[in-house]
């Protein structure tokens, strides 16, 4: 039986009740943005850095690399300051927790106070170049935190697409590549170069397609689509409101729980979110994660989501390390059966429909994608209907499901998403279909799945993607949670292959648990070299 949305939230904080020891988390001693979350807070500690200095570092890697690979939309203001308060907090032994003084971005369609957002679209940066005055509520929850949030990364215009290209700062460029032409993946583009090559410990990112899981596997760092509606996504451009699931993105497990167990929670502003309240444990102290967290489990690997015959032979391989290190670091792991996969989840969606009578199912429909847009302007303007003509046409260039005309739009609007026919059809066939998978894993005693997060490394930003057919929305379908931890380099010095640990709904605790095991037995992560 899955947790419950309280429980999973329950098992979130469990996750950070105890200090993981900080010989288990060092990947590197070269500085501490190279470290992770707990080697930087210790490191304060000792005297070795401060708040201030490490963001002053980041800062200036964010100016040089950061600009370079075209990761960064905005910067914040008064920076150093805010890092000077933390260390103020410090000293008076008065952290708010240990996210408190952590340099962090958010994505370009998070709003920010004192900041235009511009969704990474060149338009809609002369449409709105007016400043909010309100701060996203990952964003808010992230200084309630002490974060320094260091401005906004870029990704495809309106998190629309897959290959990190915006209209108004141009291509993200991967990192790892010397030719500066393959992708670094998308929509997150920005937030993965972020972390990868040391500008900030974590950083916000979305998906409803791939958007986290992506540009991790491209980049070579964590990412993770935690449960739908674990998070909620007020004062954020809308994507797909059935299928829009935030997440982080870091260099390690236990960055990514970290911030995790701070931005998740419960809004009423957000209908398709949880619906339980927030835990009222602390969720901002360090993610208690077992090296041994594998030992004795049983993973399942989806052989329709393992594309071997159209994957090279260096894929294969490296993929085929993973699964011996899973099994080196306790687990078995087996051929899996699940009752609905990636070829045929969304027949199993129409028959779920079709055997309650029901109206077609469609995470797409225009009425919920409208509505979102709708309180997504409400909640910056007073003038909601007039602020969102100024940049509607540009939006619905991505979003085409929405009448083209304005005004054809403005008899959507209003209604409310979750009582739309065919997103509370899809609502009810994805709960049918969960439970279907939920019980073809309790038969066969699998704790997780496991396969490639995507069967192929990244191509060149121009080109066409291969071919292949991938298992990514098929988890935005479910709603499931998704791990993507790095399985390794490939010959040409690019990130070759993500491993993905993916759970039942409500199951995030467990996952990040299991793919910490993996990821320390594997230490995969390679940080791209510098000055490319």
């Amino acid at each position: 039986m899955s947790p419950t949305r309280r429980e999973a939230l329950a098992q979130l904080a469990a996750l950070v009740a105890l200090p993981l020891p900080l010989r288990a988390l060092r990947f590197s001693t070269a500085g501490a943005l190279e470290g992770t979350i707990a080697e930087y807070q210790a490191g304060r500690v000792r005297g070795q850095w401060s708040a201030a200095q490490v963001t002053a570092e980041a800062l200036e890697r964010c100016h040089a690399e950061g600009m370079r690979w075209r990761a960064i939309d905005q910067f914040a203001t008064n920076l150093i300051a805010i890092a000077q308060d933390s260390d103020d907090r410090l000293r008076k032994g008065r952290l708010f927790g240990s996210f408190d003084g952590v340099p962090v971005f958010a994505k370009s369609i998070y709003d920010m106070n004192g900041f235009p957002t511009t969704g990474s679209s060149a338009e809609w940066a002369v449409a709105y170049p007016e400043r909010i005055t309100r701060d996203a509520l990952e964003v808010a929850r992230m200084r309630a935190a002490g974060a320094i949030v260091l401005g906004k990364t870029a990704a495809d215009d309106f998190a629309f697409h897959g290959n990190g290209t915006s209209s108004r700062t141009g291509q993200v460029l991967n990192p790892y590549d010397r030719t500066k032409t393959r992708t670094p993946g998308g929509s997150s583009a920005g937030s993965a170069v972020a972390v990868a090559g040391g500008m900030a410990f974590a950083a916000l990112g979305t998906d409803d397609g791939g958007s986290n899981r992506i540009p991790a596997q491209f980049t070579g760092v964590v990412g993770m689509k935690p449960t739908f509606g674990l998070v909620a996504r007020t004062g954020v451009i809308p994507t797909w409101p059935y299928l829009d699931t935030h997440g982080p993105l870091a260099r390690t497990v236990a960055d990514a729980a970290q911030l995790l167990a701070v931005i998740a929670g419960v809004d009423p502003n957000d209908p398709l979110t949880l619906s339980e309240g927030r835990d009222p444990r602390s969720l901002e102290t360090l993610p208690a994660l077992r090296d041994d967290a594998l030992g004795g489990v049983r993973l399942g690997i989806v052989e329709a989501h393992v594309p071997r015959t159209q994957m090279t032979t260096e894929a294969v391989a490296v993929w085929d390390r993973a699964v011996e290190d899973l099994r080196g670091a306790g687990a078995t792991v087996e051929p899996f059966a699940a009752a609905v996969t990636r070829v045929d989840y969304r027949d199993a969606f129409a028959a779920a429909a079709k055997a309650r009578g029901d109206v077609e199912g469609d995470p797409k429909s225009p009425v919920p994608t409208a509505n979102a847009l709708f309180r997504y302007f409400s909640g910056r303007s007073n003038d909601p209907r007039a602020v969102m003509k100024r940049g509607y046409a540009a939006y619905q260039k991505f979003y085409d499901v929405l009448p083209s005309m304005y005004d054809a739009c403005l008899t959507l609007v209003e209604k409310p998403m979750a009582d739309d026919p065919a997103g509370r059809s899809f609502a009810k066939s994805r709960e049918m279909v969960v439970r279907a998978l939920a019980d073809s894993m309790r038969a066969a005693n699998v704790v997780a799945m496991v396969y490639p997060t995507m069967p192929f490394n990244a191509p060149r930003a121009v080109d066409p993607w291969p071919d292949i057919r991938t298992p990514l929305g098929y988890g935005n379908w479910l709603g499931l949670p998704e791990v993507s931890v790095p399985a390794g380099l490939g010959a040409d010095g690019m990130p070759a292959l993500n491993l993905s640990i993916v759970g039942l709904p409500g199951d995030d605790a467990r996952v990040l648990s299991l793919a910490h095991a993996y990821e320390r037995k594997s230490r995969r992560f390679v940080p791209p070299p510098r000055g490319n």
